[in-house]
């Protein structure tokens, strides 16, 4: 910081490197924000399990599916009305995919349905999925502590 001074009573502080040290910093800490729960829904509210464990390592290619109470099934912020309207996503997705060389093989499918949603429904989410091609599939919960 540099002090001009302008007489013998009078100094004057020139504060544009500290704020343009300011907005540096503003801009890097929010590249560095988690954006893991970008994709989460608070519609959905994970069932809870002492065996839920966080993965190990983030997916490369991760694709989120969530279904609330009701049935129905939230993607890419989209409300759909069942596991068959996933398909046009799921066929963008794949392209998407095969124009950055990669497969629909590798890429997981994650599933965060509700607590009180029927298990059939999210087999049918399942089942769409691999029609398409899918294959890695990861279903979310909330990790309790076991005693």
């Amino acid at each position: 910081m540099k002090i001009k001074a302008k007489g013998p009573d009078f100094v004057e502080l020139d504060y544009t490197p500290m704020i343009d040290m300011t907005f540096q910093l503003i801009a890097f800490f929010m590249i560095l924000i988690n954006f893991s729960d970008a994709e989460t829904d608070e519609r959905v509210q994970l069932p809870s399990s002492t065996i839920a464990k966080p993965p190990d390592a983030a997916s490369e290619t991760p694709i989120t599916i969530q279904m609330v109470r009701d049935g129905k099934i939230i993607m890419n912020g989209q409300m759909l009305p069942d596991a068959n309207a996933l398909r046009p996503f799921l066929k963008n997705e794949q392209y998407v995919l095969q124009t950055r060389n990669q497969s629909e093989k590798n890429a997981t499918i994650i599933i965060r349905a509700d607590r009180g949603s029927k298990t059939g429904l999210v087999q049918q989410i399942i089942k769409v999925c691999q029609e398409i091609g899918f294959e890695k599939f990861t279903l979310r919960a909330k990790s309790e502590v076991g005693f």
